[in-house]
């Protein structure tokens, strides 16, 4: 049964609104939302330090700042090291949907006064664990098609560039190359910003709604097509997207705030951003700074968690009067004159 309290506030917010709720929420259950947050930030960063230990030891060329020439051998482990970069990069985003669904859990079911504890949300995440691998792999065949389809242009002029170059046209082939790359890479760009806002309700979905992997794919696609208010910023896709850069754009500036120690720690030992400094910089001073970015990104993170979770919630209140459901769910049976 929701609170009459909760039920009331429910009702169609700006994306101003939302964003000033969503972070008043977060500072008003910082500690389970960080306890949430902690374990999916540690898992990343061990796997990630696995990783770029493995694919030092695999290709230290890529470490070393006077690189010699590729070989057969170390074109191979190149690849190796390529795909295992990859595979991490596949894995942060199921952990990082998986992390999402047991917030998502605690703070919708907070927002409808129905709320649980954060056990419960973790136990909902794991309970999870097949239709949200499931759902993810969907997404991935989705947005491969997309991303396809989105670098196809700038791959015919790279391709262009390619034949003008080799019929002596060296500089039409150069300019059709370079314009090919850039445009490619917008495509790139393009894809991966469409994947997070495609499928940036789909973790809230799982979470509060008993769906397989693709009725629930369906299902995150149904509420952010299409208005929900006239103009094309009513767009259900526009609105997150705002929503989606407005907030990252918060937690990456947090996120440089507290890179500045790790660059500082590598400085004596080369530029911070080459990938030989980080090699060559002991790990007795990288791993405890890199540590407190860790604790930083567990206490800020829950912030997209619960912009997300509040949009799930306002997008039902726009399309299914979820705000009327709640209300009407919350006031007490009439009685009956005598």
């Amino acid at each position: 049964m929701t609170s009459p309290t909760s039920a009331s506030e429910l009702r169609p917010l700006a994306l101003g609104e939302l964003i000033d709720r969503a972070v008043t929420f977060w500072r008003g259950h910082l500690k389970p939302l960080f306890l949430l947050s902690l374990g999916y930030s540690l898992v990343n960063y061990i796997a990630t330090k696995g990783v770029l230990q493995l694919t030092r030891w695999l290709s230290p060329m890529l470490y070393e700042p006077d690189r010699p020439q590729p070989t057969l051998e170390s074109l191979g482990r190149i690849a190796g090291s390529t795909a295992l970069w990859l595979a991490l990069f596949m894995f942060l985003i199921w952990s990082y949907w998986l992390a999402m669904v047991a917030s998502s859990r605690y703070i919708v079911s907070a927002q409808l006064g129905t709320p649980v504890s954060p056990k419960e949300s973790l136990r909902r995440g794991f309970s999870m664990l097949g239709p949200v691998t499931g759902a993810f792999l969907l997404s991935l065949l989705w947005s491969t098609g997309v991303s396809l389809l989105l670098t196809v242009p700038g791959g015919v002029l790279v391709v262009a560039g390619g034949i003008a170059t080799a019929m002596d046209s060296s500089v039409l082939g150069t300019v059709l190359m370079v314009v090919g790359i850039l445009l490619a890479g917008l495509g790139l760009l393009a894809a991966f910003l469409w994947y997070f806002l495609r499928f940036l309700l789909l973790p809230p979905v799982l979470a509060m709604e008993d769906l397989g992997a693709w009725a629930a794919f369906k299902r995150s696609r149904a509420l952010l097509a299409g208005h929900v208010e006239p103009g094309f910023l009513g767009r259900g896709m526009v609105r997150a997207m705002i929503l989606f850069t407005v907030v990252s754009l918060i937690l990456f500036s947090v996120h440089l705030v507290f890179s500045i120690p790790s660059w500082l720690v590598m400085l004596p030992y080369g530029n911070p951003f080459d990938a030989g400094t980080l090699a060559r910089t002991p790990q007795l001073l990288l791993v405890p700074v890199e540590i407190l970015q860790v604790a930083a990104q567990a206490f800020f993170s829950p912030v997209n968690f619960v912009a997300c979770a509040f949009f799930y919630v306002d997008m039902r209140v726009r399309r299914e009067g979820l705000d009327l459901e709640q209300r009407m769910g919350s006031e007490p049976p009439s009685t009956q004159a005598a």
